[in-house]
């Protein structure tokens, strides 16, 4: 079973193998032999047993000395997120983008193109294959130093098993074993998840950290979002929460949707249904960027239909404050980068809505991840999995 996400956070007192010490230094500050002692109440003796064996094994590098109370100075230790390698992958509905991280989700290598999810998983994950592999070698590492591939796809998935339960925009896709597919070249693990979860996931570990609940909405070709509930991505069931864009909108019932039913939120405030919207008014927009690129050009028009977008948006949002009582609404997508008519109108009935206790000090922001969150967070997914104590104790065997 696929563990669940949770940014990790530095534990004391713990006691067990080299994979539970590991865990006390992923935080990247320098330790040493001795300050793990104490925070483990273990024997100097083991604790520097197991400091030898993540030495050897790369994860743990020596970082020079501490401040010496008489005689020789101590080592101190510290978590070396350059000894593996992560093949990011962040899936759009039409857009492709690959990254090569280290095990600290730090960008070291990217590429993103336009890449229609229709195209099927063949052509999608041939690219994604080509692309993988042609980043690696740009950047002089090997296909034995990746410890594993994270996968963000713009559909219903299955988390434990990688696979897309009838995708509504992704012919071709239901029920393809992408993790099989994606093995088969990179010769390590392959995780899957939905598309606004793993955003969800990266913006909160690029901004959010000190936050325990939050909810990330994606608008673009589809909306959805990823909800983070004590620190980690809840993903329901069957891995369906979120799914916001077929949530039925009140007095909407005319809007046909793609999913088969009428009135659903992705019908009425998505960037295609916007841009519709402002067709049918005369304003040639072809889809989600030139809405965004009519706002910022000073179309009163666009700026009116983007509002009102965010307000029916946030009739949905205002429900799910009520119910999930977040502390920050990150909003990200091409759609947020409208900016302020979007935001307005999302704000305007969210607080207006929802009760004053649950919207005292809530933050309803734009992301700050610059476009990144769905790669880093596909990274922390891999990560998260590859270094908890379980697996660094059997990558250490």
């Amino acid at each position: 079973m696929a563990p669940t996400s949770k940014v990790v956070r530095s534990p004391t007192q713990r006691s067990g193998g080299a994979g539970e010490l590991f865990q006390l230094l992923r935080d990247g500050r320098p330790q040493t032999r001795a300050d793990l002692a104490a925070r483990t109440g273990q024997a100097r003796s083991t604790i520097a047993a197991r400091v030898e064996q993540l030495l050897a094994s790369g994860l743990v590098t020596p970082t020079g000395e501490s401040a010496s109370t008489g005689g020789r100075p101590p080592t101190t230790f510290v978590f070396n997120p350059a000894a593996r390698l992560v093949v990011a992958v962040d899936l759009g509905a039409l857009h492709g983008h690959v990254a090569i991280t280290d095990l600290a989700a730090n960008v070291l290598a990217e590429r993103s193109e336009p890449l229609p999810i229709n195209n099927g998983p063949d052509d999608v994950l041939g690219w994604v294959a080509r692309t993988g592999l042609d980043l690696l070698a740009q950047s002089g590492r090997s296909l034995t130093e990746v410890v594993g591939v994270g996968v963000g796809l713009p559909g219903p998935v299955n988390h434990e098993t990688g696979r897309l339960t009838n995708p509504p925009i992704m012919p071709g896709w239901d029920d393809y074993d992408v993790p099989v597919r994606l093995s088969a070249v990179f010769r390590t693990s392959v995780l899957v998840d939905n598309d606004v979860n793993i955003m969800a996931l990266g913006e909160y570990h690029m901004a959010w950290r000190n936050v325990d609940h939050l909810l990330f909405v994606k608008i673009a070709t589809g909306i959805g979002a990823g909800i983070i509930n004590d620190g980690r991505l809840s993903r329901g069931a069957q891995g369906a929460a979120g799914d916001l864009g077929h949530v039925a909108v009140a007095g909407r019932e005319d809007v046909p949707c793609r999913c088969g039913n009428a009135g659903c939120l992705e019908a009425v405030a998505s960037g295609q249904a916007i841009a519709q919207s402002l067709r049918e008014q005369g304003l040639d927009v072809p889809g989600s960027d030139e809405v965004v690129a009519a706002v910022r050009a000073g179309s009163l028009l666009a700026g009116q239909t983007v509002r009102q977008a965010g307000r029916d948006i946030g009739g949905v949002l205002a429900t799910c404050v009520s119910l999930l009582n977040p502390a920050v609404i990150v909003l990200g997508g091409v759609v947020a980068e409208a900016g302020e008519y979007l935001l307005a109108g999302i704000r305007e009935v969210v607080y207006r809505r929802s009760l004053p206790l649950a919207t005292q000090h809530l933050r309803i922001v734009s992301s700050q991840a610059k476009g990144r969150a769905g790669i880093v967070g596909a990274s922390i997914m891999v990560t998260d999995h590859v270094l908890s104590p379980t697996a660094v104790e059997a990558l250490l065997a």
